[in-house]
């Protein structure tokens, strides 16, 4: 990592600032061009480094009161299929597949889902449960009780 891409980790760690124009602002607070900050990210994103630029709202906040992680026990010549149709559901947030871990849990495919009421996330389950079809073993919903603090990798 070369001396601008490590000063652009470090000063976008703990997000970007909170102005209108946030790659202007971490420009001038790094002493360097908006497009060498841009030219920085473009490369980081191209090789692998870092993975994807995104807010990461707090959905109690915006009034999703019922957030539920929702596994699903599909079969595996499916799974990947399957994935990306649940995964382009408008209500889904994540959508990712996982090794099972038996006896204890059979589950491959997990979804995220938000809702306004636990009543308004059973409904969008039940949406995905229909979408899975004949394809869907087991099943379960894991509901959020509490925020925890979402972070990546540190710099010093």
């Amino acid at each position: 990592m070369n001396a601008i891409d490590r000063a652009v980790v470090k000063a976008t760690q703990g997000g970007l600032p909170l102005v209108s124009t946030p790659y202007q602002e971490l420009a001038r607070q790094l002493g360097v061009s908006q497009e060498e900050v841009l030219g920085a990210l473009r490369r980081m994103l191209a090789d692998g480094r870092i993975r994807r630029i995104g807010a990461v709202p707090n959905h109690y906040a915006l009034g999703y009161a019922a957030n539920a992680m929702s596994v699903w026990d599909v079969a595996d010549g499916a799974v990947d299929d399957l994935g990306r149709r649940i995964g382009s559901l408008p209500f889904v947030t994540h959508c990712y597949r996982r090794p099972r871990r038996l006896p204890d849990w059979p589950y491959n495919l997990f979804a995220m889902v938000h809702g306004a009421s636990r009543a308004d996330t059973e409904k969008k389950i039940e949406i995905i449960r229909a979408a899975l079809g004949a394809s869907l073993g087991a099943s379960d919903v894991l509901y959020s009780t509490r925020i925890l603090k979402k972070t990546g990798l540190r710099i010093a």
